[in-house]
């Protein structure tokens, strides 16, 4: 990874701010302009995507993604041990934050580069950087045991993607995008939910982002 990327790596500046609003902030309250100076655009497969006036994206064929950033939802693991005390542990938090931003990094570099899209380290003009993080994550069956536990519930949580995109050359910032997801339900019947619902339902999510966000490159560089 070279040096200017590594440095975009180092902080997310920014992020608090929308961790704070979140995504389930509607679309016409989020503000129409972000204090960075992006621009709401109007879209319906994200629930907020902010670009810089002037960017495009035709030109890039190939991305960098870094580390992804994982932070649970505020007093999440509080709200567990009220339930079941010691189920959660500072241990089982830093495994499950360190599972899913390798499960990310995995299916982010696997969808992209079977969609056309070259995971590389390089600096380039044709190279766009991804900054990921998911915040406000809340899971239903921390399962500490290793798949030993379960919990009843109507699905095995949410999460929320916080992801920039940036130029490789000039490290400019030139979009944001928010969203939040439910992991899939079963409508109003509830079922048993453990660490291997948990991994098929964060490993949905986590296609459905990487997806979403490779048909926005794709339709970009058709536009020329």
């Amino acid at each position: 990874m070279t040096r200017s990327l590594l440095r975009l790596g180092i902080v997310l500046w920014g992020l608090a701010a929308f961790a704070i609003a979140e995504t389930a902030v509607a679309a016409d309250k989020l503000p129409a302009v972000s204090t960075d100076g992006l621009h709401l655009v109007k879209q319906t497969d994200f629930g907020a995507v902010y670009v810089k006036p002037g960017a495009t994206f035709g030109e890039y064929d190939k991305v960098a993604v870094l580390e992804c950033f994982v932070a649970f939802q505020r007093d999440w693991a509080q709200t567990m041990n009220a339930d079941a005390p010691l189920s959660v542990t500072p241990e089982t938090i830093k495994r499950i934050k360190a599972s899913l931003a390798a499960q990310f990094m995995k299916v982010f570099k696997q969808q992209l580069t079977a969609g056309g899209y070259p995971v590389v380290d390089d600096e380039a003009k044709d190279v766009l950087v991804l900054r990921p993080a998911i915040i406000n994550l809340q899971i239903q069956a921390p399962d500490p045991m290793g798949n030993a536990g379960t919990v009843f519930a109507q699905n095995a949580g949410q999460m929320t993607l916080y992801l920039e995109l940036y130029d490789s050359v000039s490290s400019d910032l030139l979009a944001r995008v928010i969203d939040r997801e439910v992991a899939d339900n079963m409508g109003d019947t509830f079922g048993w939910q453990n660490a291997g619902s948990n991994f098929v339902a964060a490993d949905s999510i986590l296609k459905k982002w990487a997806d979403r966000l490779m048909e926005y490159l794709k339709a970009a560089r058709s536009a020329g």
